[in-house]
């Protein structure tokens, strides 16, 4: 495993603002407390009624595979809730502080309103796409992991060489800042190997991580990654000489 634990490598000048990512971050926080996950609301219960609601919580606002096909209109919006819903305090944590690290630079190059859109699609996108290859699980996928790592794949192509400070449980957790092309794909080959490792039981979607990168670092491509030319201007004609 490997945790990023604070912000990549700020630039001088004034400061950075990312309202949407915060909002998506201020959005989940609030939805997680309020809602059973987080075991705080009276609402529901305690001991064995308070694991019945959740799961029926988890159920109704997350992507169970097998319903998302059947056509019910309200299984085919459950990608774009289930990106908002988060099942334990670490899973919530582990989320935002990602988004948080990755967020702030992506949103600001490529502006609120794309940023926001891109999000959606691609977290969307990822739940599906993990739905698609597990069509016949009954398990409930929670989390806003895929839109986050839609994010850290685009800002792989957007800003290789940001420096991100990371700690490496291997390394006795150091603190240790590397270039995000070096610490990106390095995360990313873990989430392959732990996607070839997971069996069919409750755990984390990998596969939705990497469908979520993926999205992400093909969206930044093809929206930036070929530099508009800009058509040099005439020379001005010399003087006594007419010009069309």
């Amino acid at each position: 495993m490997i945790s990023f634990w604070s912000t990549v490598g700020r630039r001088t000048g004034p400061r950075r603002q990312a309202p949407v990512m915060y909002a998506l971050i201020v959005l989940c926080c609030l939805i997680f407390l309020i809602g059973p996950a987080s075991g705080l609301n009276p609402v529901y219960g305690l001991g064995d009624e308070l694991l019945a609601a959740q799961r029926a919580y988890f159920r109704r606002w997350g992507v169970v595979p097998a319903e998302l096909f059947e056509g019910s209109p309200r299984a085919v919006l459950t990608p774009a809730t289930g990106l908002f819903v988060h099942g334990t305090w670490v899973h919530l944590l582990g989320n935002m502080l990602f988004l948080y690290v990755f967020g702030v630079m992506t949103e600001e190059r490529m502006g609120r309103v794309e940023f926001t859109l891109f999000y959606l699609g691609c977290g969307y996108l990822a739940l599906l796409g993990y739905a698609v290859a597990n069509a016949d699980s009954e398990q409930s996928l929670v989390g806003a992991s895929g839109a986050i790592s839609a994010v850290l794949g685009a800002f792989l192509f957007l800003f290789p060489r940001a420096r991100v400070t990371s700690l490496l449980p291997f390394l006795f957790f150091l603190p240790l800042r590397f270039p995000a092309w070096v610490v990106l794909p390095f995360w990313v080959a873990l989430q392959w190997l732990a996607a070839g490792q997971a069996s069919s039981g409750p755990g984390v979607a990998y596969l939705a991580h990497l469908v979520g990168f993926g999205l992400g670092f093909a969206y930044a491509w093809a929206r930036f990654g070929r530099t508009t030319r800009v058509k040099p201007a005439p020379a001005p004609a010399p003087e006594g000489e007419n010009q069309p």
